[in-house]
């Protein structure tokens, strides 16, 4: 994906930030390259001075001249590393967070996964590495040439043409690097999708025999992946060897040239040692910019990614705070879409439900309505309609002031690695002992936790296997009711749950509504919507009936609702105004 100019701005403001830090890098740069003239000119006095005087006087007092501007050399250029690691972790430790927060609301968006963590971890590694110094001493390369050239002109012009040479080489080396670097990257992503999709489904894999096929597939990404991974470390190489020896070759010749010049009587003999060790100089931070150009080109791309990335998902704003609800749910006109697709799997539905009012939905498998609960709920947004909690709309809640007053139970009741006290308290750092055991007494599961090894303390592992699929239903219903929400969503709570858990589950479901409170329950059976007096009947994305739930779901059940779901009547006597788009019915 091209990236404009300005997509990259929110990415670079941590290091524009430090525009300081740089500055002070850039002058003790300069301090470091002139110091690394030290080990020349050392060798261009002992042999120009020091050996034609014989004096030791002066040996001695260069020796200990140049032993202290080495030190200081090494102090100067620890500092530099010391700090550009930091730099490395400070850029990492303020995006991380927002890069996080990305990858979530991605998933949530179109499905999306990508490793944009990996790519924060490339673009830290670079920047902590030997590229970056290449980079503060690359403007330096015209200093040592000009000192070469004072030499004499022969020598600085070699030394021009060796560093003219090697920046052809790393050109060269990006025309043949760049699009394969790119390939590893998207191999490397593939090759972990595989491999992460086998791991979270392992159980499913052994017990119907997929590990041999789902390992032949990973086999096929990984050796796609080596491939072209072994092909760009092969480029990398060579071009890598290629400048190395033009170095040593550009660096001898400058000694020939100097012998050269010294037969000639136009240099001395320290010239020759001093213009070798500066030359070398002059051209070792293009040799290393060449060395590591495999790693600058993954940091480019992978800033790239994590820039285009981050303008996709914009930084959620603050909203204006709002009153907890207390009065109703409204649903106007909704119509919803998986993220990423074009496809309206709910179309124009509209319903309102007053405080301590239920409604089950109902319907055939496909027809929308746990796509309509995650609307509900703010985990998909609408493609037209509002979604409101007592006449404000769920865009204009701050998203943690929105959660705070949703319980929502999904039909795959995942728990996270942690104990079963944090899962239910939603891992709220300040959540107290009372607040989570009152919310596991509302989903009547207080005393099936207390009978775990650890009681609440107990850790779940991850996904929640240490528990059966009945007790994470369970846990997940108080995690839903955890922080006494507004408004309960839940689909196909009674999936897991033997004839107590759906006792228990009616429990809580009445004593939620009886505190004033509005709950939507989806399912297939009776038994889940037992407390419940009003359903409505969804079917290929629409409500085409409202009615009581066991008069719903007998008519789903018989032989004209079988034959296509059409014009379904449906008696509605009960307090809860709906608003629907129904065929065959109307609320009044």
């Amino acid at each position: 994906m091209e990236v404009l100019s300005h997509q990259g701005r929110e990415l670079g403001a941590p290091l524009r930030a430090l525009w300081k830090v740089f500055v002070g890098l850039a002058v003790l740069s300069g301090v470091i390259n002139v110091l690394l003239l030290t080990g020349s000119l050392y060798m261009l006095e002992v042999y120009d001075r020091v050996l034609p005087s014989k004096s030791l006087s002066t040996l001695a007092a260069l020796s200990g001249l140049a032993l202290i501007l080495f030190l200081f050399f090494g102090l100067l250029d620890c500092i530099r590393m010391r700090v550009l690691s930091r730099i490395g972790g400070v850029f990492e430790a303020t995006v991380a967070p927002r890069v996080y927060d990305a990858l979530i609301y991605a998933a949530l968006r179109n499905g999306e996964n990508p490793d944009l963590l990996r790519d924060l971890d490339q673009i830290k590694n670079f920047a902590s590495g030997a590229g970056p110094i290449a980079l503060f001493d690359l403007p330096w390369v015209p200093f040592y040439v000009l000192i070469c050239y004072l030499f004499h002109p022969w020598i600085g012009l070699f030394v021009l043409f060796g560093a003219a040479f090697l920046v052809s080489l790393t050109l060269i080396a990006e025309l043949f690097t760049k699009a394969r670097v790119a390939s590893v990257s998207e191999l490397a992503l593939r090759r972990a999708n595989i491999a992460e999709d086998g791991r979270r489904n392992a159980s499913v894999a052994k017990a119907l025999g997929m590990i041999p096929a789902i390992r032949a597939s990973w086999e096929v990404a990984n050796t796609n992946y080596l491939r072209v991974t072994q092909r760009a470390a092969d480029t990398a190489a060579g071009f890598g060897a290629i400048s190395k020896v033009s170095r040593m070759i550009i660096q001898s010749a400058t000694l020939g040239i100097g012998g050269f010049l010294v037969i000639q009587g136009e240099a001395t003999a320290g010239v020759i040692i001093a213009s070798s060790i500066i030359s070398a100089r002059a051209l070792s931070p293009l040799d290393t910019i060449i060395a590591n150009w495999k790693n600058f080109l993954l940091a480019q791309q992978s800033w790239r990614r994590l820039s285009a990335f981050l303008t996709l998902i914009p930084v959620q704003r603050q909203r204006t705070l709002h009153p907890r609800p207390t009065q109703r749910l409204t649903v106007e006109g909704v119509s919803v879409a998986p993220p990423g697709s074009a496809t309206i799997v709910a179309d124009s539905v509209s319903f309102e439900l007053l405080a301590g009012r239920g409604l089950a939905i109902l319907g055939p498998n496909a027809s929308g309505k746990s796509s309509l609960a995650k609307a509900i709920v703010g985990v998909w947004p609408t493609l037209r309609g509002k979604i409101r909690l007592d006449g404000v709309a769920l865009d204009d809640w701050n998203a943690e002031d929105l959660a705070r007053e949703i319980g929502y139970l999904p039909q795959n009741a995942e728990l996270l690695a942690g104990t079963i006290g944090q899962n239910i308290s939603r891992f709220d750092p300040n959540a107290d002992a009372a607040t989570i055991i009152a919310a596991a007494n509302l989903a009547d599961v207080h005393q099936l936790i207390l009978q775990l090894p650890q009681a609440y303390e107990t850790k779940v592992g991850e996904g929640g296997s240490i528990l059966s699929a009945g007790q994470k239903q369970r846990v997940a219903l108080a995690r839903a009711l955890y922080g006494d929400p507004f408004l309960l969503v839940l689909d196909e709570p009674d999936a897991n749950l033997d004839s107590g858990g759906i006792d228990a589950l009616n429990h809580s479901i009445m004593n939620f509504r009886n505190r004033g409170r509005v709950v939507i329950v989806i399912a297939h059976s009776i038994e889940a919507v037992a407390k419940l007096d009003t359903a409505v009947l969804m079917i290929k994305g629409t409500m085409q009936a409202v009615g009581r739930p066991a008069e719903i779901l007998r008519k789903m059940k018989s032989p004209r609702m079988s034959a296509g779901y059409r014009d379904i009547s449906a008696s509605w006597a009960v307090p809860v105004r709906v608003v629907a788009n129904t065929k065959g019915s109307s609320a009044p």
